[in-house]
Parts: structure tokens; C-alpha cells; sequence
């Protein structure tokens, strides 16, 4: 079992350029991948995205950022100053006064304008070298979040622990539930005084009565709900999806024995196993 948080950080030197790689994962519904790369390597965005996408799940960004200092970015002044030039024409045809420092700012801030004064592609060699950084990337990634889902297990595994002891406790109180059950109806039919009772009549509304009141079928479904959410966590990586189905229906059982239980210490236990339900239904959104 796989959590779907997960973080990594690599750095690939190519020559004198350094580029650093890191990794987060979030939980999410599907995949989300949100890639921020420098100019360089923005044209095999397709296949980075490509090999992301062995993450499976969860909300991936992917950071690529060129160190600071590898190579100094220079000013392409020619296309710097033919937008000023652009600039300055559409203000005068507007009749508009132009204050040039706030221009020239924003017209600095755009990145198009820098070049780091080297190759904007990289090579083939390079981008080898740097398509294997970023598969250690994912590997280290995929490994963090396997630990995170060993931790996740355990905590699963005591809670499930918990709901399978508060199961076993129901059966010392269910002959005792049933003698309550009868004794009230005789006691009803007491106060109402009456009298010439078929007993055979009684009794088949008796065991009908009872039988609605009988959890038998819920507990044997509820135990092989836990046995089947152990076993998935066990035999699958990927199961977040599967686990959170498992513990609905773990959930309808167990609300379906406290709506009959009709004894105040088997609601006791109810309500323990609803908690601890819910403690793990609050880290399923984490499961890959």
C-alpha cells in the first residue's frame, strides 16, 4: 500500500549548467500534474509529462529550475528596444503620456527577453543525462510514498484491530438482549390484560419479532468486510480506491447492527466502531 504524499529533490549537471529537479504529491482524485520547466527543456514537456505519469495518482508538481549563477542570463537589447520603440508609438497615436521607468520594469520582468547565452535546447546527450535524474526523481518519489503507506497500514491495522475486538464483545450481550425482548411483550400483554392468547399464534409473532432483532448476518458480513479490507491492504499498492468502497460497506453493517441492537452495551460498542471507522475513513484520501 502506497500513500499519495510524496516528495523528492535531484540535481543533473549538464556541463556548466546545474539543474534542479523536485517533486511533491498531494492527495487527489485522479492524477493532476502541474509541470514548471526553464526554457531549455520546455519543448519535451509531452514527455516528461509521459513519464509522470507512472505516479498513477494524486496532485504531482514538478519544479525544474536552473541554478543560480550556472550561466549568467544576458539582455537581448535589440528585442527589448523595439518594444519600447512599439510602445512608444501606440502611446503618442493615443495621446497618452508615458511614464518609462514603470515600462521598462514590466518589459524587464518578461522572460522572453533574457537568454542565459547558451544553447536554449538541449543536446541529446544532455537530455539523457537529464531524463535520467528525473527518473531517480520519480523512483525516490515512489519510495517515499511507499513508506508513508507502510505508516498508513499500521495505523489502519489498529484501528481495524479495534473494530474486530469490539465485534467479538456483542455476542456475551445478545441472550440477554433476546430474554429483554420477551419479557417486554409479555409484560405489554400483562398490562393490556389480555386474555385467551393463542400461543401458537404468539409464539410464530414472537419469532418474527426476534428475527428482525437477529444481527447474526450482519456480524458474519461485518467480519468478512475486515478480513477483506486486511487482505487488500496486504496484496495491493494501488487501493485506495477499493479500500474506501470496503469501508462503506463496513459502515452499513455496523449502522445496521446499532439500528437493531436494542441494548444499551451493544450501542456502546457500536458507537466504539463507528469512531474508529471513521478514523480511517479520514486517512483513506491519502491512499493511492
Amino acid at each position: 500500500m502506497k500513500s499519495m504524499t510524496g516528495y523528492a529533490k535531484v540535481q543533473v549537471a549538464l556541463g556548466e549548467k546545474k539543474l534542479n529537479i523536485e517533486i511533491k504529491t498531494l492527495n487527489s482524485k485522479q492524477l493532476d500534474l502541474i509541470v514548471k520547466l526553464p526554457a531549455l527543456i520546455r519543448s519535451r514537456e509531452l514527455e516528461i509529462r509521459a513519464m509522470l505519469n507512472r505516479l498513477e495518482r494524486g496532485k504531482v508538481e514538478l519544479v525544474v529550475a536552473e541554478e543560480a549563477g550556472t550561466n549568467a542570463p544576458v539582455l537581448n537589447e535589440d528585442l527589448l528596444a523595439g518594444r519600447i520603440r512599439a510602445l512608444q508609438q501606440l502611446m503618442s497615436k493615443m495621446n497618452l503620456d508615458i511614464d518609462e521607468s514603470p515600462m521598462l520594469g514590466s518589459l524587464l520582468n518578461m522572460t522572453d527577453i533574457w537568454s542565459t547565452g547558451a544553447d536554449d535546447q538541449l543536446s541529446d546527450e544532455e537530455w539523457e543525462r537529464f531524463s535520467a535524474g528525473l527518473k531517480q526523481a520519480i523512483d525516490l518519489t515512489d519510495r517515499f510514498r511507499a513508506d508513508e503507506g507502510a505508516v498508513l497500514e499500521k495505523d489502519f491495522h489498529k484501528h481495524v484491530d479495534l473494530i474486530e475486538e469490539k465485534l467479538r464483545e456483542i455476542p456475551q450481550y445478545e441472550s440477554e438482549r433476546i430474554d429483554t425482548a420477551k419479557d417486554r411483550i409479555m409484560r405489554y400483554m400483562e398490562d393490556a390484560a389480555v386474555k385467551d392468547v393463542d400461543r401458537n399464534r404468539f409464539e410464530q409473532e414472537l419469532i418474527y419479532y426476534l428475527e428482525k432483532l437477529d444481527i447474526t448476518e450482519e456480524k458474519v458480513r461485518l467480519q468478512k468486510h475486515i478480513d477483506y479490507f486486511r487482505q487488500t491492504m496486504s496484496d495491493e499498492q494501488t487501493c485506495g480506491k477499493k479500500l474506501g468502497f470496503v469501508a462503506q460497506e463496513m459502515g452499513r453493517e455496523i449502522n445496521t447492527t446499532g439500528s437493531k441492537a436494542n441494548h444499551v452495551e451493544i450501542q456502546k460498542l457500536v458507537v466504539a466502531m463507528k469512531d474508529e471507522l471513521e478514523k480511517i475513513k479520514e486517512q483513506l484520501g491519502n491512499v493511492l
